[in-house]
């Protein structure tokens, strides 16, 4: 399974940008996709997940910023952010679980400065 994401960039603060990841490869029963960040000198954390059912669960620090969606067909998905702050500031990193196995993209870095 190979995981592609786009989307970073530079942003000011209060400014969107939108998040991609596609899969391709050996995919047969995603269980769950979603995004994690990691900040300089901090532990990788969760971000937001979707879940094959469709349940979907974002950290507190952006929830009612951040949208998480899923296109099934595509095996691709999605996270829109909005309302950025500078501690939003990180590397992204999408994630898919299969079958009990986890899976990584490359990362996509955003930063949130004037």
């Amino acid at each position: 399974v190979q995981l592609q994401a786009s989307g970073g960039g530079l942003v000011q603060p209060g400014g969107s940008l939108t998040l991609s990841c596609a899969a391709s490869g050996s995919i047969f029963s995603i269980n769950a996709m979603g995004w994690y960040r990691q900040a300089p000198g901090k532990q990788r954390e969760l971000v937001a997940i979707a879940t094959r059912v469709g349940s979907t669960h974002y950290a507190e620090s952006v929830k009612g910023r951040f949208t998480i969606s899923r296109d099934n067909a595509k095996n691709t998905v999605y996270l829109q952010m909005n309302s950025l702050k500078p501690e939003d500031t990180a590397v992204y990193y999408c994630n898919l679980v299969q079958q009990l196995r986890t899976y990584w993209g490359q990362g996509t870095q955003v930063t949130v400065s004037s």
